[in-house]
């Protein structure tokens, strides 16, 4: 979806704003989300900075009013959101504009579904499986 334009209250693949594209890309995954950034930061249990895994959301405060950006991280520092610039895009956490807008991550992918679609999953589901 890298390029899909950004569209205030965009949610389908003709455009998305930021939480809407993270409902769509958790749609997808059979997790039903809000469309507001500020409902999904309060959803799951909070993450630290340090503990992201991929399918985490990232939240932002870009207005000076609270949160009001949202992405998904992917790893390796980067999340992928709908920029209202570049459309859909990744980006990283440490870059200038977003470190010193960061506010909270939450995990609201159960384990069992992130393991589901994780390109490689932990032992101990491949243990789960074979039992």
């Amino acid at each position: 979806m890298i390029g899909v334009p950004y569209l205030t209250a965009g949610t389908t693949t003709k455009g998305f704003d930021c939480s809407g594209f993270t409902m769509y890309v958790f749609k997808k995954l059979g997790v039903s989300i809000p469309h507001a950034s500020s409902s999904q930061s309060k959803l799951g249990k909070k993450v630290a900075k340090d503990d992201l895994i991929a399918g985490d959301l990232v939240f932002f405060n870009t207005n000076g009013r609270g949160i009001s950006h949202v992405g998904i991280y992917v790893g390796d520092g980067k999340f992928a959101h709908s920029s209202s610039s570049k459309g859909i895009t990744i980006s990283g956490l440490s870059d200038s504009y977003y470190i010193k807008r960061y506010v909270t991550a939450r995990r609201v992918m159960s384990p069992e579904t992130f393991e589901k679609y994780a390109d490689e999953p932990s032992d101990e589901v491949v243990d789960q499986d074979a039992a």
